[in-house]
């Protein structure tokens, strides 16, 4: 009888790892969870977010949630967020990102803002793969139109590898993010998805979205969505 007993309890250990792993570990489900509700207040504001033609030629997003700002004398940034890359069929499962940066100026306080980042070329998606990426240098970044029927109408807009966002207090603006680095986080990944993977293997699609960022990833294709939609008529 004991023996039995035994069994079941591990039988129902085996059971409930892959179920507890596919939740994620509860502080990187938050930050999905946080990222996801970005993404859905740009979508509810579509005469103050991303215009519908760049949504449409999308090859990446990354999405920094509460990117904080704070100086005294030296200012510094960081922020930590989620990325998913387009592919043949839908958007990639999530890998962990962390974006840093620095400023120098005679400033007291701190901020915190919403930060997206729209990769516009498939360059975009090769430097994401690197560890860091240092926008404006490694990667051509600028701030991004914003309303429904607006353009990258600029040369200097036309040309920038990533467009980038910010959010405050539910209005999205377009956000000079030169000099900041955006590096791969390798440990939350590894820790989301129970091993270590290649963000390649990731962002190329080859990797299934664990339930805990299905939604996340529904909402990025709705964006798309929209944008093919309206970029077809």
């Amino acid at each position: 009888m004991r023996h039995l007993i035994a069994s079941a309890l591990v039988a129902l250990t085996v059971i409930a790892a892959p179920a507890a792993q596919a939740q994620g570990p509860e502080k990187l489900t938050n930050r999905i969870n946080k990222a996801h509700e970005v993404l859905h207040s740009l979508m509810d504001t579509p005469d103050k977010g991303v215009p519908l033609d760049i949504a449409a030629s999308a090859q990446c997003v990354v999405v920094v949630p509460a990117f904080k700002k704070a100086a005294f004398v030296f200012g510094g940034e960081y922020g930590q967020g989620v990325a998913t890359c387009r592919t043949g069929h839908g958007w990639s499962a999530p890998v962990f990102v962390q974006m840093a940066g620095g400023s120098f100026g005679f400033q007291i306080g701190g901020q915190s803002t919403d930060i997206v980042l729209i990769g516009r070329t498939h360059k975009s998606l090769d430097h994401l793969l690197h560890d860091k990426v240092k926008l404006g240098g490694d990667a051509s970044v600028a701030g991004g139109p914003v309303g429904r029927d607006a353009q990258a109408s600029t040369t200097e807009l036309a040309n920038a590898e990533f467009l980038t966002y910010s959010r405050n207090k539910g209005l999205f603006a377009g956000i000079d993010l030169n000099g900041d680095e955006v590096n791969q986080n390798k440990k939350d990944t590894t820790e989301f998805y129970g091993k270590e993977i290649p963000y390649a293997t990731v962002l190329s699609g080859a990797v299934p979205t664990p339930p805990a960022a299905q939604h996340f990833i529904k909402t990025v294709n709705e964006l798309f969505r929209k944008g093919r939609v309206r970029e077809s008529k």
